[in-house]
């Protein structure tokens, strides 16, 4: 399966995920075949990609999550109805979102070898809970490559979940904004950080150091993040955390002003950034869990040939075991698989994008 653009959509296809909201209704199941009012209402909706089946891949190799769509739905629900009662009531649900960060922990334990593969699809009105959800389960990932105990990676999960509560705070157009924010309105965006700080350490059931997550998570390397300036390790380790997976999330996720960068660019803009805006040590730990190039991916190598990703290596995820598919002159073939990890000549040149995709099937 590919993840397709919506505008890039054509009646026919067939979706390959179920696409949910965030109450967990689905918008529509695998399996559907998209016709001009699907795709209206998707667009109407805010979603703005769709992973669809694709004859070009092997539709037998499923491709799975980190943590299962349950569980996902599970948690994105309970940050929903917690952010909610928290605008509303002043009352935060901390049992509901222990109990989801236990269930999310217990799945990563079950599955130790499973890198990311997926971006979820969200619409733009669900985006912060989320967006919430996957820098927790981000965040715990890194945890365990960092050897935290299980204390530890609740602190984290919890914090790494409601990092974001202090949006309630903020006004709803500007966080919704398409377009650029004035000066005045990123100094109102900025202010969510101080603002979750303090719903957070009124809870005395809650770490302390959860609810720094919040006030830290955009603080940077070198000092000039916000809200106090703090730099290097004057930052709590578990903030530093929390930013790279809060970064990485965002840019794989499309907004109202940009479309998601692809894996392989969040990762090049991750590594910019490290040393600068981000922790080394916490990149690297980031890093050990994603898939360069997901599973499904339609790669061209340096010899020219044309195949997909059908299996990870997870000691070296840049060179994955392909399905080669093409011969150089893009003319298809009978395919057979190549471990690029074993043979040192053989090197990825480039992703295809979705407009070399469509050129190949006229060929």
């Amino acid at each position: 399966m590919r993840r397709v653009s919506i505008y890039e959509l054509d009646p026919g296809m067939v979706v390959a995920q179920a696409i949910f909201n965030s109450e967990g209704r689905v918008l529509l199941h695998a399996g559907v075949q998209l016709n001009e009012n699907y795709i209206h209402g998707l667009q109407k909706a805010g979603i703005v990609s769709v992973y669809i089946r694709d004859e070009l891949f092997d539709e037998s190799d499923a491709v799975n999550d980190i943590i299962s769509e349950k569980i996902r739905l599970k948690a994105i629900k309970t940050l929903k109805q917690s952010f909610v009662l928290m605008e509303k009531q002043h009352q935060l649900n901390l049992h509901a979102v222990k109990n989801i960060v236990d269930e999310i922990i217990d799945e990563i334990m079950q599955n130790p070898n499973i890198l990311v593969n997926l971006s979820d699809i969200r619409s733009f009105d669900d985006y912060t809970y989320a967006h919430s959800v996957n820098v927790g389960v981000l965040s715990i990932m890194s945890g365990i490559n960092l050897n935290y105990k299980q204390s530890q990676l609740k602190e984290l999960g919890i914090g790494a979940l409601l990092h974001d509560i202090g949006k309630i705070k903020i006004d709803k157009n500007i966080l919704n904004k398409p377009d650029d924010l004035s000066r005045e309105e990123f100094n109102e965006v900025k202010r969510h950080a101080k603002a979750g700080f303090d719903i957070l350490r009124q809870h005395s059931e809650l770490s302390l150091l959860s609810a720094h997550i919040a006030f830290q998570h955009h603080e940077r390397w070198d000092g000039q993040g916000y809200p106090r300036q703090l730099a290097g390790e004057g930052i709590h380790e578990y903030a530093r955390i929390v930013a790279v997976a809060d970064v990485y999330d965002a840019l794989v996720a499309d907004r109202p002003y940009r479309p998601a960068y692809s894996i392989t660019q969040a990762i090049s803009i991750l590594k910019r950034m490290t040393g600068l805006f981000l922790d080394p040590q916490c990149v690297k730990a980031f890093l050990y869990n994603i898939a360069v190039y997901p599973l499904g991916s339609l790669l061209e190598l340096n010899t020219g040939e044309l195949g997909t990703v059908v299996d990870i290596n997870r000691k070296t995820p840049a060179q994955p075991v392909v399905k080669v598919l093409y011969d150089r002159n893009w003319r298809m073939i009978d395919p057979y698989e190549l471990d690029l990890s074993k043979i040192s000549s053989l090197q990825v040149k480039s992703v295809l994008s979705e407009g070399q995709i469509k050129k190949l099937k006229m060929l």
